[in-house]
């Protein structure tokens, strides 16, 4: 493709794997090491977005094993039928399972006891990689505790500023454009790389730069309301899930809105996991109303109750961790 000709869907991009804007996340020699060890299984986790499909994507080319890996999604009703004969069928290669999940228990507990076989077995012919929500390592584990010594288990969260601008800056040489707002984006990202691409995105799209112009073109553009742009779009997918999150079990008009103080929490911390025992000692005032949601159990219900919520949410009950 000609790169004069080159257009804003190519280089910020909000889905698939990133032509020019790829950057290795700081656990990527994690998973780069896992995939060369032959009979050894890697599930890597994080939330929703965060970019683990890519890295492993990229991680998979790298290695030079991309062409010769099956891959499938627990989103789709024929791949789901392959996952469950999985354990069943002899000299699988090697298998990305994205999306795990969205596996019914049953079928994630089947997945564990065939990971335990292929690592008492040290079958080197066929590796597993699962791709899941937070804690998604810790689901198979308890279905099977002998792994935890037995498959690699790479944790995504926040990125480092530095690896956010450095997307910023490979999409704005690819593309010929500089922003002047990059350190906004950076703040507002929060270590996303997909809430970084969705804002470069907009910005071109609110200057109207929608293909690759052929000099350098700065975009002054009201970083404010790009943003609102965004969030605003975001909240189609997660407004009525947090509202819901919010009110809880019980919507009162009295009480001291714990939902809403746990959410809070999550959002303003430094990583995506909250330690609400931790957030308990520092918010004392709060101790009663959202010590009851988490001793009674009722946070973890809510969770358990709610598919869409569970979908981005996940609750440690014995550890107390928030993800």
């Amino acid at each position: 493709m000609d790169e004069t000709k080159l257009g804003l869907e190519d280089v910020f991009k909000t889905s698939g794997i990133p032509t020019y804007t790829f950057v290795e996340p700081k656990k990527y020699a994690n998973i780069l090491l896992s995939l060369r060890t032959s009979g050894r299984c890697l599930v890597v986790e994080g939330p929703s977005g965060i970019g683990k499909t890519t890295a492993v994507e990229n991680a998979l080319k790298k290695v030079g094993i991309s062409r010769q890996t099956t891959k499938l999604s627990a989103r789709r009703k024929q791949d789901v039928e392959y996952i469950e004969i999985l354990p069943e069928t002899s000299k699988t290669g090697i298998v990305v399972v994205d999306d795990f999940h969205r596996l019914p228990s049953k079928k994630q507990s089947e997945l564990a006891d065939y990971l335990k076989v292929l690592a008492d077995t040290e079958d080197k012919e066929t590796k597993i990689i699962i791709l899941g929500i937070n804690r998604a390592g810790d689901s198979l584990i308890e279905f099977a505790p002998d792994l935890v010594n037995r498959i690699d288990i790479v944790r995504f969260e926040t990125e480092p500023d530095e690896k956010i601008e450095e997307l910023i800056n490979k999409g704005e040489v690819a593309f010929n454009v500089r922003f002047n707002v990059t350190d906004e984006i950076v703040e507002a990202v929060r270590g996303s790389f997909y809430l970084a691409q969705m804002l470069c995105r907009e910005i071109c799209m609110a200057s109207k730069t929608l293909e690759k112009p052929n000099d350098l073109q700065t975009l002054d553009i009201s970083f404010e309301l790009v943003k609102s742009v965004v969030w605003d779009r975001l909240g189609m997918s997660f407004r009525k899930r947090c509202e819901r999150f919010c009110r809880g079990t019980r919507l009162r008009k009295e009480g001291r809105a714990p939902y809403l103080h746990i959410l809070n929490w999550l959002a303003n911390g430094e990583t995506w996991t909250l330690d609400l025992r931790e957030a308990i000692r520092c918010h004392k005032e709060l101790r009663g109303s959202v010590g009851q949601v988490v001793d009674q159990n009722f946070l973890n219900n809510l969770i358990e109750s709610d598919a869409e919520i569970r979908e981005v949410l996940h609750f440690d009950e014995k550890l107390s961790f928030l993800r």
